[in-house]
């Protein structure tokens, strides 16, 4: 059976519940097994395969129609992509984009991704969003029976498989205004073209980054990354992050720093049933009682209650309550869960990066 010129395989989603799903496989031959978790993104799918906090995962695009501007490398928020396999309704095999510079098809096969087209993948996220994330296997063929190693799979080791192996310097093209050292806990690159822009000399170093040698870069602000898996699996680096808190620089944290810093200040962090991941998430802000509309991808969250003194909920969920941001009232951090920085958008929240220059160049003045 040929498509489009390309041949045809059949391949099978196995839940770990049992449930089987037939498609047919297009990008990387081969077989995976991840945590399966779904993203109502409409755009920015190249966001989203080259995202850090995606390790680990099998990711299913809610949107039927994927791939239809190709593959734009300087889009990418990261060299290559983080998922374990990748799940839509429809690929498009003719991209059109004036920017394209080559089809999805292509780009999973050279990055060794598996991918499946062709099932229902809103049935699948009704299963995720009733029954939680579960993990899962895209195999070539289905004997009835569910492989022991999807509910023994789990994500270990994720900030280390996803941080920089050594100290990068990334500068304006004008006057260095303030220096900023960002954690690289699995960063989007975003983040730091968000700080060039504003004038910031932002120095990028690895997870494990000591609390001394950010003493001796003598940065204005420090910004902590995104990135993926369980926080509360980083005790060291927690540990090294309660240090950082003693240095008492402005601080900002995104999703995996906004739960890192918690951690380092005694907070709990939980697991949610099946996360929050897309570009259509509402956040409302204690303080002004105004909503804005978020892009997140996270499985885990901070919990509201565990927030010791000196730290306050500062952004909610608007459909479940869950924590969004803190802010720190005895010293000058403050983080969120979701990510201003969102490339593909809504970039309602962009101001926040703003916050962080004018908390510095406070700071800066004392």
């Amino acid at each position: 059976m040929y498509k489009g010129g390309l041949d045809v395989h059949k391949a099978y989603l196995i839940l770990e519940n049992g449930t089987v799903f037939e498609g047919k496989s297009f990008g990387a031959e081969g077989e995976a097994v991840g945590e399966i978790v779904f993203t109502t993104a409409m755009t920015g799918y190249l966001e989203t395969l080259t995202d850090p906090s995606y390790y680990g995962q099998i990711v299913v695009q809610t949107f039927p129609l994927i791939g239809n501007y190709g593959v734009i490398p300087s889009d990418f928020e990261s060299g290559c992509p983080h998922v374990k396999a990748y799940i839509v309704r429809q690929w498009c095999q003719e991209p059109s984009n004036f920017r394209c510079e080559g089809d999805l098809d292509i780009f999973l096969r050279k990055n060794g991704i598996v991918g499946l087209y062709g099932i229902d993948t809103r049935h699948l996220t009704r299963i995720v969003r009733e029954h939680g994330v579960m993990n899962g296997k895209i195999v070539a063929s289905y004997d009835g029976t569910v492989p022991e190693e999807i509910k023994g799979y789990r994500i270990i080791d994720a900030v280390k498989n996803t941080t920089c192996d050594k100290e990068e310097v990334f500068s304006p093209e004008g006057e260095v205004k303030r220096r900023v050292v960002l954690y690289d806990f699995g960063a989007k690159a975003n983040i730091c073209r968000c700080l060039v822009k504003r004038g910031c000399e932002v120095t990028v170093v690895p997870a494990y980054t000591k609390a001394e040698r950010v003493k001796e870069i003598a940065p204005d602000g420090i910004m902590l990354s995104n990135g993926p898996g369980d926080p509360a699996e980083n005790t060291e680096i927690i540990e090294e992050l309660k240090k950082i808190a003693e240095l008492k620089l402005p601080t900002f944290g995104i999703c995996l720093g906004h739960q890192l810093l918690a951690l380092a200040h005694g907070a709990k962090t939980e697991k949610l049933k099946y996360g929050h991941r897309g570009a259509n998430q509402p956040c409302k802000e204690i303080a002004t009682g105004r909503v804005y509309i978020t892009s997140q991808n996270h499985g885990y969250a901070v919990v509201n209650d565990s927030l010791p003194v000196g730290a306050e909920v500062s952004f909610v969920n608007a459909n479940d309550g869950t924590c969004e941001g803190v802010c720190y009232t005895d010293e000058p951090a403050f983080s969120v869960q979701f990510h201003p920085e969102a490339c593909g958008g809504p970039l309602d929240t962009g101001f926040l990066f703003d916050r962080f220059v004018e908390l510095m160049d406070e700071y800066k003045n004392v």
